[in-house]
């Protein structure tokens, strides 16, 4: 492979600039699509990466070049320049366990950046073509792959609309404004642009431990996954409730506020619902009984798939954490009164008639409930992103008083009631 090299000059002008370079917050997650390519198995990741090399200096690819492969960058740093390589613009610095070039797996267009590798750098590369052919052969997993390549992408381009101008709103200088009101309303910006700030920098140090968890599994032997696939798993189903946590502290405060809008699409709620069973770690489910019912007449909901994807998984999660060993979980989906009905019902204790509103408030927690855990964000969430589609969320005794029954309701599509 021939490859084109920087300057030496060039290259110490970057490295210089990277120690003054604050990285912008990673407000996307690359775990998903590492979690779905582990999930594929060791022979047909054989077929589908390849390993390169860069050495110092050497350009992975050059903006306006046609793409034809995405790279996980597996260890060293590269840079990522647009415009003219002599005076360019940085886009960033990305390391180990991030991905580069993903749109090309997607479409056949034109770099819109070049790509420099800064160190000695190793990079698994995946072609379009043959990620194409792994697609026809592995359809379930490789359709699977492109939905998190064009969600990650989508939510990319929506960050980087919405964070414009942050840095000039944190700026402003709040006692100069001439009324209490207007003092109010811009601490409570302040307020909200801090939290969203904190909150990218929680995600972006959690998606690089779950990339580089998934990347050790990727790589070592056989052999070796099988002997610590309990810590495998261990680290995997941690990262996932924390981000789980992460996203609920970033999707209250913008339900709260108005700012996130649903987007809708007609859903098969059942099929959703197995597909966050599917994907709840076997450890969490460990020593309890999982029951799940719906009719297979189920008519369809028109939802935010992400976010009642979010709030089955809280509200799964909950009921698993609070439920004691041997016991048992029970999911129902029914269509009624022009609404479906979805209920999560778990033996345990049962949570006092006093606290059953309040848990869904924010940083809300019940006294005395087994093995605390969390900060009492999840049920909050639910409640806001099931309310915003027109529905209610409750909690009432489960049967014969033991334990909890979780019941939300979603209006159904006009026509199917």
């Amino acid at each position: 492979m021939i490859t084109e090299t920087l300057p030496a000059s060039q290259i110490e002008r970057l490295l210089a600039a990277r120690e003054s370079w604050t990285q912008p917050p990673q407000v996307v997650s690359d775990t998903s699509i590492f979690h779905l390519l582990a999930m594929a198995g060791r022979e047909k990741l054989a077929t589908l990466m390849t390993e390169q090399h860069y050495a110092r200096g050497e350009i992975v690819f050059k903006e306006g070049e046609v793409g034809d492969a995405m790279y996980i960058i597996r260890s060293g740093q590269v840079v990522v320049l647009k415009g003219d390589l002599k005076a360019p613009t940085i886009l960033g610095y990305w390391g180990a366990g991030e991905i580069i070039g993903e749109i090309a797996l997607l479409e056949d267009q034109p770099r819109s950046a070049s790509v420099i590798a800064l160190d000695e750098t190793n990079l698994l590369k995946i072609n379009r073509e043959d990620f194409q052919q792994f697609m026809n052969h592995h359809a379930a997993i490789g359709m699977s792959i492109s939905e998190s390549l064009i969600a990650r992408l989508r939510a990319a381009d929506e960050a980087r609309g919405s964070s414009s101008g942050l840095e000039k709103r944190l700026a402003e200088q709040i006692s100069t404004l001439q009324t209490e009101k207007e003092r109010l309303e811009a601490l409570q910006n302040l307020r909200q642009e801090t939290m969203d700030l904190i909150v990218h920098d929680l995600r972006s140090p959690l998606s690089l431990i779950s990339a580089a968890v998934n990347m050790i599994k990727m790589m070592l032997p056989a052999e070796a996954v099988r002997e610590n696939e309990e810590l495998f798993e261990i680290a995997t189903s941690n990262c996932e409730l924390m981000t789980r946590l992460v996203d609920s502290l970033l999707g209250v405060a913008r339900l709260e506020s108005g700012q996130d809008e649903l987007q809708l699409a007609e859903t098969n709620l059942s099929a959703l619902i197995q597909k966050v069973l599917n994907r709840t770690p076997p450890l969490l489910k460990q020593d309890i009984t999982i029951h799940y019912a719906a009719p297979t007449n189920l008519p369809p909901v028109r939802v935010d798939v992400e976010k009642i994807d979010r709030v089955l998984a809280n509200l799964i999660d909950n009921a698993l954490k609070y439920t004691p060993k041997n016991g048992r979980v029970t999911l129902n989906v029914q269509a009624q009164d022009e609404q479906i009905w979805v209920s999560i019902t778990n033996t345990g204790l049962t949570i006092p008639a006093k606290d059953r509103k309040r848990i869904f408030e924010r940083f809300a927690q019940v006294a005395g409930r087994v093995r605390p855990r969390g900060f009492g964000l999840g049920l909050a969430f639910c409640r806001l992103a099931v309310e915003a589609h027109g529905g209610r969320i409750w909690v009432e005794p489960g049967e014969g008083d033991t334990g909890n029954r979780f019941v939300f309701t979603l209006p159904l599509l006009a026509g199917h009631a």
